[in-house]
């Protein structure tokens, strides 16, 4: 086997002849300063990827990735990469989004344990033996594992919202807003799961990590919310008319 990747290289030939064909400024749009408006913080799962899962081109969306998207007070990294985007580029989202069937979070709902990988997922893993009786209950493992990858992106959400980073763009009335967000592999949609977070007032009134344990919320895709409204609305033969 060849110790180099040639074949990575012709490709990226080829990807950049495609968009410039498609677009010839498309690079000369690339290299001048990145102005996204939002931030991701997603898993490092291969087959998740920002910029492909939103429809977005480079530029768009700043990225941050690590196993089972966890927001650590400690992790240099991800506190970086928030500092950055909130304080210098002024992002006006943070989205945390996991996905059903995550690898790290059913690591988490293990019983082996080792070092660097289970340190990463201790809180996910403490939040799960804590609960334990309530997932248990839940019929079987596939679905008690996409629980806990929701209650993952809540727990994350409120992580982030407890920055002081995210306090002082707050507190300085920089428009910052938080969204919890679940990508599902089968069909490529992604879906709200909340909370969304604009203030300190939202993120002070927040139920617990623990009550949304007990009461967790419903996912909702695009294309189910855009159904709920349109069944929602009144029909066009019964809406008033103004004379």
């Amino acid at each position: 086997m060849s110790r180099t990747l040639d074949h990575l290289l012709d490709r990226n030939v080829a990807w950049a002849h495609h968009k410039t064909s498609e677009d010839p400024d498309f690079f000369r749009r690339m290299a001048e300063q990145q102005t996204p408006r939002y931030l991701w913080v997603g898993c490092s799962d291969s087959r998740v990827t920002a910029n492909d899962v939103l429809g977005l081109d480079p530029g768009e969306v700043f990225v941050h990735r690590n196993i089972a998207n966890v927001v650590h007070s400690s992790d240099m990294n991800v506190l970086s990469v928030l500092e950055f985007a909130v304080e210098y580029l002024k992002v006006q989202h943070v989205i945390i989004c996991g996905h059903y069937g995550c690898s790290g979070i059913r690591r988490a709902l293990a019983d082996e344990r080792g070092a660097m990988l289970d340190h990463w997922l201790q809180p996910i893993s403490m939040l799960y033996r804590k609960h334990r009786s309530v997932f248990d209950a839940i019929p079987t493992e596939e679905a008690r594992l996409d629980r806990m990858c929701e209650i993952n992106i809540e727990m994350q959400v409120r992580r982030v919202a407890a920055t002081p980073i995210v306090e002082n763009a707050w507190a300085r009335g920089q428009p910052l807003h938080l969204h919890g967000w679940i990508y599902a592999l089968h069909d490529g949609l992604l879906r709200d799961l909340g909370p969304h977070l604009s203030s300190l007032e939202e993120r002070d009134t927040l139920p617990s990590i623990d009550h949304r344990v007990l009461h967790p919320a419903e996912p909702v895709s695009a294309l189910r919310r855009h159904a709920l409204d349109a069944f929602a609305a009144p029909p066009s033969c019964c809406t008033p008319t103004t004379a």
